[in-house]
């Protein structure tokens, strides 16, 4: 792999992984009143469209990476809307 790709790679690894915290935080404590809803469904169109550039592409690391990312930030959307029915 060439350094574009690490560097790319790389950049998907931590965009991906960025909201775990978040996931983790929610889960624990179960505040998410705070948390916005609408940073996560635009966070999640952004990734879901960067996934479908991705196969468009033919790129893995995007296609992986922003598909990931996909399923991580529905996941905290998820969390958001059942935890604030309270």
């Amino acid at each position: 792999m060439n350094i574009e790709g690490i560097i790319g790679t790389a950049a998907g690894v931590f965009t991906t992984i960025a909201v775990l915290p978040q996931i983790y935080k929610a889960i624990t404590t179960k505040k998410v009143k705070d948390v916005s809803p609408y940073m996560f469904v635009i966070l999640c169109v952004g990734v879901g469209l960067w996934t479908v550039y991705g196969i468009l592409k033919n790129d893995w690391p995007i296609i992986i990476t922003n598909g990931i990312s996909f399923v991580f930030n529905s996941i905290m959307l998820y969390i958001v809307f059942t935890q604030n029915e309270d």
